[in-house]
């Protein structure tokens, strides 16, 4: 069960490892593009691919649903990047569900655990399986690994190597369990716990009161998507890449912006100085700021 790219490794790792995937569950086509023509999930694409049968559901509680994923008797449904299932679901097969989670549960249990480990500032991050229980990204791990996050680490490229290094554990848990040897680790409640929530229009505005190292790792943990936005003028732009300026070029209270018309935005923060060093203005495609002040005045 899965539905973006995200998902698809893991698909191709189970099937390249030998085992029997008797169905693949993912998002119905949902319109795309100019055309808004229906196009169908990374996921369905793959599985069609590989002439597996493809189920897609608008209603995880259907019955006619529920009677079709009932039909292939499966061992074990294995879960990458889908929606929070029903207990009719995932208590279905005769060993359970488990989920691969894009973090070291119990930390950044949530929609988005990939940017909120970035944004921070983590240097370390990994990925999980887990039998799914009633409580989100809440039940038994079986296993874990690591995966370091880099200084100029986005959420792109964080996401890749997790893609691959997940869709590895996703085949080391299903042969385990196939062995009938594999742990099942409560997950440690104690501590401090730091969650991954779904991102919104309101929550990737970047807020320039906070130290420019802040800053950069915020808008780090939301490129390429959704992307860390702020308005300039009055004019929004979404912020794909900043640096920390060495030059101050101005005593210049917080959020004021500074450009040569030339090559540079500067942007103060709480404690310095950052260039806006790859952007988008609304209606105009991802530029460098050099790029932008070609055909722009600030």
């Amino acid at each position: 069960m899965g539905t973006p790219d995200f998902a698809v490794a893991s698909l191709q790792r189970l099937l390249g490892g030998g085992c029997t995937v008797v169905a693949v569950v993912t998002a119905p086509d949902r319109p795309s593009g100019r055309g808004l023509q229906l196009t169908p999930s990374a996921v369905k694409k793959a599985a069609l691919a590989a002439n597996l049968p493809v189920l897609q559901p608008e209603k995880l509680r259907d019955p006619a649903f529920l009677d079709d994923l009932a039909s292939y008797k499966a061992d074990l449904q294995v879960v990458v990047a889908f929606r929070m299932l029903p207990e009719v679901v995932w208590a279905m097969p005769t060993i359970g569900t488990f989920n691969l989670h894009g973090s070291l549960l119990p930390q950044y249990r949530g929609a988005a655990p990939i940017n909120w480990a970035i944004i921070n500032g983590e240097t370390e991050t990994g990925v999980t399986t887990f039998f799914i229980e009633k409580e989100i990204d809440t039940g038994q791990m079986i296993f874990q690994d690591t995966e370091p996050i880099y200084p100029d680490d986005t959420a792109g490229t964080v996401h890749d190597r997790l893609m691959e290094r997940g869709a590895d554990l996703v085949l080391k848990t299903v042969r385990a369990i196939e062995a009938g040897e594999y742990p099942r680790t409560p997950q440690p409640m104690s501590g401090e716990l730091k969650p991954a929530p779904k991102l919104s229009r309101e929550t990737t505005e970047i807020n320039w009161n906070q130290p420019a190292i802040t800053v950069r790792n915020f808008v780090r943990g939301l490129s390429p998507y959704p992307a860390a936005w702020t308005t300039v003028n009055g004019k929004f732009f979404k912020v794909y890449n900043v640096s920390i300026a060495n030059e101050s070029p101005f005593a210049a209270e917080v959020g004021e912006a500074y450009t040569d018309n030339k090559t540079t935005i500067l942007i103060r923060a709480a404690d310095g100085w950052l260039s806006l060093d790859l952007l988008q203005a609304e209606g105009k495609r991802r530029m460098t700021a050099e790029e932008f002040l070609r055909g722009n005045r600030l």
